[in-house]
């Protein structure tokens, strides 16, 4: 049986009478920062994050998945209010901000691949750090109940999945491409981590119906 989180959250699953006006201007800002980065032909930033954001997806798809399988709670659950419940562990607010997030951290890299923050090279150290951050801004939205965990091994007791599964190899595929620093090699790696995306889609939501 699901647990309390799970079936709050359910309640709200892809309910369009959630939604609220500010989704709109939400979208313009996202909008607008991919604009200006186009515009001003930072490519890296771009591809940095949309793979940010696909990693993300497909997290947010297996954690779907992974509730379907069990029945009893996702990873993480998200039962709070929101504008619109997209998967279990998905808003839309949290989809905008991942949407953004690859970029705003792609712009703390140095130009220099090989240079080092306290002798640990910067693309690793930005990626540590951004990890520990975004594990810490978990769990006080989980001390609100707004982003929330039933299983011991993914909690704010034993944090290492989070750290690691939940955001460390989101940073390192951005990373990874904003240094492929060619556009036709980022082109394609996004599209790949998009394509996975769609396929994951399209046999666990539209044929298996688990999302």
């Amino acid at each position: 049986m699901p647990t309390d989180f799970a079936q709050q959250a359910q309640v709200l699953l892809r309910d369009p009478s959630q939604f609220q006006w500010y989704v709109i201007p939400l979208l313009a800002i996202v909008t607008y920062i991919y604009a200006t980065e186009m515009f001003n032909k930072n490519w890296n930033s771009v591809f940095a994050g949309l793979a940010f954001w696909a990693a993300d997806s497909i997290n947010e798809i297996l954690n779907s998945v992974f509730f379907h399988l069990n029945g009893r709670a996702p990873l993480w659950a998200t039962p709070a209010d929101t504008a619109y419940l997209i998967l279990i562990g998905l808003n839309i607010e949290i989809m905008f901000m991942f949407a953004i997030a690859g970029i705003a951290w792609s712009k703390m890299l140095s130009p220099d691949p090989a240079a080092r923050i306290m002798g640990i090279p910067n693309r690793w150290f930005i990626a540590l750090t951004g990890s520990a951050f975004c594990v810490l801004v978990e769990i006080l939205l989980n001390r609100i109940d707004a982003l929330t965990w039933d299983w011991p091994w993914w909690s704010a007791t034993a944090p290492w999945l989070i750290y690691t599964v939940g955001y460390l190899w989101f940073f390192m595929i951005a990373f990874w491409v904003h240094d492929l620093n060619d556009i036709g090699r980022q082109g394609r790696a996004v599209a790949a981590l998009w394509g996975a995306v769609v396929v994951m889609i399209a046999i666990f939501g539209a044929w298996l119906g688990w999302l």
